[in-house]
């Protein structure tokens, strides 16, 4: 992992603070930005001096909503940024159509200029639809991991909290700005000041690029099972070649009956039932977040036709593939 170009820590004076701009997409996560800004507004006052500046700006000035509702006052529009500048973008809810033309030649433009870029919460996809991210590891929400994959072949992705590589930053969303800034604060300023910082905020568990951003199988679904939590892994693992419920149990040194018993315990569905949840999961995801066809989006999720994924997923969500993306998109231009 590289380290950030600008504001070394001899460079960071009260002459002259690191800037950070922060570009608001439609629908932005307020927690991700607030995450990011406050841990900046605290480092300036536990330091007693001026450490750190920031900008808000997004298309066109004026005001932009976040995805609570609430509505923002822009202190201006995508304006020319200086090269030690730190250009952090804020996506959130459907930050596909938020990413314009406009927003990616800004992006494109500054960028060419040796400015560092991070994407905070969605906005990696901001990033990669912009070509600031080939070559390079990131990492995105959870939620968006699968369209994000399927869309973007040249970025190494990964599931952890936050990446940092050369100039470029992203992070998984929620609270991951705070760990990105801690991370950015203890490298310009030193670790002292970036616990000082976590202790105001009550932040009490520092995360690393090393750290994961989804909590462990164990814990989504409340049992500790040490054979439950490897089949269900190799389960999220293998979406698009579904392995068998006896190749599963093989695997893990069970009977298929084994298997079957474990599963109606603890999770009171079938291995074949919940394995069939997690791919209508991605396979929701995919319909809802990328232009994919559906037989695509089908073959992505290991249906081998339309009309047998058609079925499943009219099963599951009541409602047809087709019907699911059509109203999705006609809740989006309401």
């Amino acid at each position: 992992m590289s380290a950030l170009r600008p504001a070394t820590r001899t460079e960071l004076t009260a002459d002259k603070p690191q800037r950070f701009v922060f570009v608001l997409l439609e629908n932005f996560t307020l927690l991700s930005f607030a995450a990011a800004v406050e841990s900046l507004r605290i480092a300036n006052r536990m330091a007693a001096k001026e450490l750190y500046s920031w900008q808000i700006i997004g298309e066109g000035g004026g005001i932009i909503s976040c995805s609570a509702g609430s509505g923002f006052t822009l202190d201006g529009d995508l304006d020319d940024v200086q090269r030690d500048d730190i250009v952090m973008i804020c996506g959130g809810i459907d930050v596909q159509s938020a990413t314009n033309k406009r927003i990616l030649g800004w992006l494109r433009r500054e960028a060419r200029k040796g400015v560092t870029v991070g994407g905070l919460c969605t906005a990696a996809y901001t990033l990669a639809r912009a070509g600031l991210l080939d070559g390079k590891k990131a990492t995105i929400h959870w939620e968006n991991q699968d369209s994000f994959g399927e869309d973007f072949e040249d970025v190494t992705l990964t599931k952890s909290v936050f990446v940092i590589d050369g100039n470029r930053m992203t992070t998984a969303g929620g609270t991951s700005s705070i760990d990105l800034m801690l991370k950015l604060i203890a490298d310009q300023q030193g670790e002292d000041l970036a616990n000082l910082v976590a202790d105001q905020l009550i932040y009490s568990s520092i995360r690393t690029d090393q750290d994961t951003q989804r909590l462990s199988v164990p814990t989504r679904i409340g049992v500790r099972h040490p054979k439950l939590s490897q089949v269900i892994q190799m389960m999220e693992a293998n979406i698009e070649e579904p392995i068998s419920p006896s190749v599963l149990a093989r695997d893990v040194g069970m009977s298929t009956r084994q298997l079957e018993r474990l599963f109606r315990r603890y999770l009171n569905r079938s291995p074949k039932r919940y394995y069939m949840e997690l791919r209508l999961q991605k396979a929701r995801n995919l319909l809802m977040q990328t232009d994919m066809s559906v037989i695509n989006v089908a073959l992505a999720c290991g249906f081998a036709s339309p009309s047998h994924f058609s079925k499943c997923y009219r099963a599951h969500y009541d409602t047809t593939p087709y019907r699911e993306r059509g109203s999705h998109a006609a809740r989006l231009t309401i």
